[in-house]
């Protein structure tokens, strides 16, 4: 079964019910390098992006377009602007389309990937959430069976936590505590993490 707008709806639908769950948890990683916020502005986002998935659109570039739409009107920070140029970006990527084959999943999130940073400014290699979302698109490039994809997003997003977490963050607010955040989590790959595994988890079983 390809990527469809259902498919889509009910991702939002997951990621909401994932993030409501780790509002705490995000809120006190983000809260040792920064404002102890990201929880509850991923909730927020979250769920209005779940609220404004159209349940009866088939184009899934529209679809996107909504969530773009959404997400411009529903938060003022650096992540609402982030998810709301990405979800434009991929609303004109697949105009017109109703089916998209799992095999293009890897190239659109290395898409999503180029256009945050162009954007925020972030570098791969900077302990952000890019290096998190360019990791997983390398990992599923051309894959094509969801639940193969779901184990291999969820791997590459473990490592990638892995490899930086003895890091220093280099860019936002956490570079000001740059050495503060050797050892620690960049919030922003948790709740990538957070997201990840709570769309995946039915695919991956």
């Amino acid at each position: 079964m390809p990527i469809d707008a259902q498919t889509l709806k009910t991702t939002m639908d997951r990621a909401a019910l994932a993030a409501q769950k780790a509002e705490q948890d995000l809120n006190e990683a983000d809260g040792k390098i920064g404002d102890g916020d990201t929880g509850v502005m991923l909730r927020r986002l979250s769920e209005r992006l779940a609220t404004a998935a159209p349940a009866d659109e088939q184009d899934v570039g529209a679809f996107f377009q909504a969530l773009g739409k959404a997400s411009a009107s529903g938060t003022g920070s650096s992540l609402g602007t982030l998810v709301t140029v990405s979800m434009l970006a991929l609303a004109k990527e697949t105009r017109g389309r109703t089916e998209l084959p799992w095999s293009e999943l890897g190239g659109l999130l290395q898409m999503v990937c180029a256009t945050m940073m162009n954007r925020g400014g972030a570098a791969l290699g900077d302990k952000t959430v890019v290096d998190s979302l360019d990791a997983v698109a390398r990992a599923i490039a051309g894959l094509d069976e969801p639940s193969v994809i779901a184990q291999a997003a969820r791997k590459a997003a473990d490592q990638t936590l892995d490899v930086y977490r003895d890091k220093p963050n280099k860019i936002g607010r956490a570079r000001m505590f740059s050495e503060r955040s050797i050892g620690i989590d960049d919030p922003g790959m948790l709740a990538f993490k957070v997201l990840l595994d709570g769309i995946s988890q039915n695919a991956a079983a």
